[in-house]
């Protein structure tokens, strides 16, 4: 046995919580954790160059995989840097938890000015994670990130964050047992805690029989898949049921991917589409899993759903908070489905003759009018994208024009965990999420990316060059934050604030150590995007990244609608 500092308890716990890789940046305050993780064989640091990235990075490589993922940053200035990446991982439900440092114990809470000082760290933490701790004892390193890791991961996943004093990372905390020992490892005395599984809740057995007979009589169902599904990875129940019923599956943006769009019986995300209102007058019965039904995919709960509304989640908070449920279900979305299917046995659907068929028309019809919207340029670009990619590769949308126009509608998903963005709007997370959604997947990446929220990034860059990640960054670059000057355009005379042109992309890429080219029409980019995928393939050479500077002012431009409110208003 030899003896366990609290940075090697704090290693050792993740790594019986089945935690293989983490992001962070090495610090004064958390130098002894990232020390004990960089030596061990079985947890890769992946060293990013902003918290806020780390965070955001942790929850793509949450989404991509089911895995938690996990992020290190120092205390002060590093964990308030990934406060806005822990508040898109609870927007989204993301489970992730963050480590952080803290000052000496014998400093904390008394105001001295010490370095990197914040005694109210964990009512910070506390606004964007559901559980926090801080550490009051050496021997309480382990047990306390195994008790946050396990909410973490429990019911609805939210982010959580664990604070450690500094000389409890330096101090010897107890025993670790040498190679092929049969001792559980120690501190103090308590073990090294954590399992790398948690329960699932399970639902109601009668509210399931309410439920399966109701979805048994239904003569034109149709279900609602919100990320909850995705989380849960219970696509294969969910597909298994909408062909069990015959009904068609419409999705939330987080949802997409728990029906592949290539699906006969996928309608994709379009609930917010004026052509769509007719599928939901249709409905007798709607069946929403996973979802709070958020106010972009129900036109700010103006879209009138059926009476008829079982609403299933893992969260009992969601359901009936916009919409009245008729059955509430609270539990697993994979347990759940799995138990509707068992009741609904070998039973033949009863949909009406001809309701499926028509929802696909309005499906078809939606799809023709985006495309008109976006213009042939972007439908090539759109095209060329899904056709050259494979179907495992992660796609990640930042907050950007083309990622709100076709990349969250058009673009299909065909597989699970293949779908990411930033749920929040905010702009800046793409390529942070690249990195988590690479590593975690091994699949190429792709970045749908606007040049305003790519500056608030740009340093990550550097990190896909660094780790050799198969990402493609495809920045379509209209010189400033092109959403903004719409708006202005249709409200006012002038630019104001919205202008950033002048950069480089290309240059700035190849300086990080990473190719890059321009291009200006969508067979420039068609070229060039094909040669991207084959490096992020291996196929011509070591698997490494690229970046794509697209010019969007030689594009046929997007006709991007506005709401009432952002439209001039002549007297």
């Amino acid at each position: 046995m030899s003896e366990m500092t609290g940075g090697e308890a704090v290693a050792a716990t993740l790594a019986r919580l089945g935690v293989r890789h983490v992001f962070g940046i090495v610090s004064v305050h958390n130098l002894p954790i990232y020390e004990a993780l960089s030596v061990r064989d079985d947890i890769e640091v992946v060293k990013v160059r902003h918290e806020q990235a780390a965070a955001h990075a942790a929850d793509a490589y949450y989404r991509a995989t089911g895995e938690m993922g996990v992020l290190l940053t120092s205390t002060g200035p590093g964990a308030a840097n990934a406060v806005a990446g822990l508040y898109e991982a609870s927007f989204t439900s993301s489970a992730v938890l963050m480590v952080t440092g803290q000052t000496e114990s014998r400093f904390y809470g008394k105001g001295k000015g010490f370095l990197h000082e914040n005694d109210q760290q964990v009512d910070m933490l506390r606004t964007v994670c559901r559980s926090v701790a801080s550490v009051r004892h050496p021997s309480e390193i382990s047990a306390e990130i195994a008790r946050v890791a396990d909410d973490v991961r429990t019911g609805r996943p939210q982010p959580g964050a664990v604070e450690i004093p500094i000389d409890f990372q330096y101090a010897k905390v107890g025993s670790e047992p040498s190679a092929g020992s049969p001792d559980a490892a120690r501190v103090g005395e308590a073990p090294i805690a954590g399992s790398p599984d948690v329960p699932r809740l399970r639902p109601d057995a009668a509210l399931l029989d309410d439920a399966a007979e109701r979805l048994a009589s239904a003569q034109r169902p149709l279900i609602w898949a919100g990320g909850g599904v995705v989380s849960a990875d219970a696509s294969a129940e969910l597909t298994a049921l909408a062909e069990r019923l015959g009904a068609p599956v419409v999705t939330t943006i987080e949802g997409r991917s728990a029906l592949s769009e290539l699906h006969p019986l996928s309608l994709g995300f379009r609930s917010d589409r004026p052509q769509m209102a007719e599928v939901f007058a249709e409905a007798d019965l709607l069946l929403a899993v996973g979802t709070r039904f958020q106010n972009y995919a129900t036109r700010v709960w103006a879209l009138r759903l059926p009476e008829e509304l079982i609403h299933l989640d893992v969260d009992p908070g969601v359901i009936g908070l916009n919409y009245p449920a008729s059955v509430a279900v609270v539990g697993d979305a994979k347990l759940s489905l799995a138990g509707l299917l068992e009741r609904l046995g070998d039973s033949s659907p009863t949909i009406d003759d001809g309701y499926v068929e028509r929802a696909r028309k309005h499906r078809a019809a939606d799809i023709e009018a985006m495309r008109e919207e976006i213009g042939p340029d972007h439908a090539a670009i759109c095209d060329a994208i899904r056709r050259i990619l494979p179907d495992e590769a992660r796609i990640v949308r930042d907050t950007t024009v083309p990622g709100y126009m076709w990349g969250n509608r058009l673009l299909p998903i065909v597989a699970p965990r293949t779908s990411i963005r930033a749920a929040n709007a905010a702009i800046g997370p793409g390529v942070p999420m690249a990195v988590g959604a690479s590593l975690a997947s091994g699949q190429p990446t792709v970045v749908i990316q606007g040049d305003g929220g790519l500056m608030l990034s740009i340093g990550e860059i550097s990190t896909l060059a660094e780790h050799g990640l198969p990402v493609i960054v495809c920045v379509f670059n209209d010189g400033g934050y092109g959403v903004l000057r719409i708006i202005q355009d249709a409200l006012w005379d002038e630019h104001h604030g919205t202008e950033i042109g002048g950069i480089d992309f290309v240059g700035v890429a190849e300086a990080m150590g990473v190719p890059a080219q321009h291009v200006a029409s969508a067979a420039e980019f068609e070229e060039a995007f094909s040669q991207a995928v084959a490096r992020a393939s291996g196929e011509t050479g070591p698997v490494g990244p690229t970046l794509i500077d697209i010019d969007l002012t030689a594009l046929i431009p997007i006709t991007f609608p506005l709401p009432a409110h952002q439209r001039r208003r002549e007297n």
